[in-house]
């Protein structure tokens, strides 16, 4: 049974640790799934033409301290079309047995959420574009990353941080 959300995840660690990740990346035109507060669509739009960000949540759009200009409410990026040079997602990966808190519970194995939303931003990348996420080691890590290789993508591991309870970990999808 699925709870109340909550509206917005507030940028944190997991969020600055991404964000310094792909501030120097450029190109035509970026995606951020689950963009909730803005904060990584407003880091692409240093070094892209066309930002766009989606979330599930129409209220977590509108509270949006730094609007970001181009705002689409849905699930994953499924309104969306293809062309998109890069989609990053800070993941909600957080293994839980429901999804009562949509910012940062994944769901069995912290697979389901993330999941849904890696297909859905894989649905909107050109050829050879990639996706750049964010799990952890609380989650099935290992199991996302084969599950994005079997949509045809090649997958690493590019950066780690340790923090006191788990490690983030940052993952390049890059369409073949």
């Amino acid at each position: 049974m699925q709870k109340a959300f909550s509206d917005t995840y507030a940028p944190a660690e997991d969020t600055f640790f991404l964000a310094g990740h792909i501030e120097k990346e450029c190109g035509r035109s970026a995606l951020d799934v689950g963009t909730g507060s803005g904060y990584l669509a407003k880091v692409l739009e240093g070094g892209f033409e066309l930002v766009v960000g989606t979330d599930i949540s129409f209220a977590a759009l509108s509270r949006q301290e730094d609007r970001i200009s181009n705002a689409v409410c849905c699930k994953g990026s499924d309104a969306l079309r293809g062309g998109f040079d890069l989609a990053v997602c800070n993941l909600p990966y957080l293994p839980s047995d429901d999804i009562s808190d949509s910012t940062v519970d994944g769901g069995p194995g912290g697979l389901h959420v993330p999941l849904m939303m890696l297909k859905s931003a894989a649905r909107c990348l050109r050829n050879g574009g990639k996706m750049l996420f964010l799990t952890s080691s609380l989650a099935n890590y290992a199991t996302l990353m084969a599950h994005v290789e079997s949509l045809g993508f090649s997958v690493s591991i590019v950066a780690k941080k340790r923090l006191f309870f788990e490690e983030l970990i940052i993952v390049e999808a890059v369409r073949r």
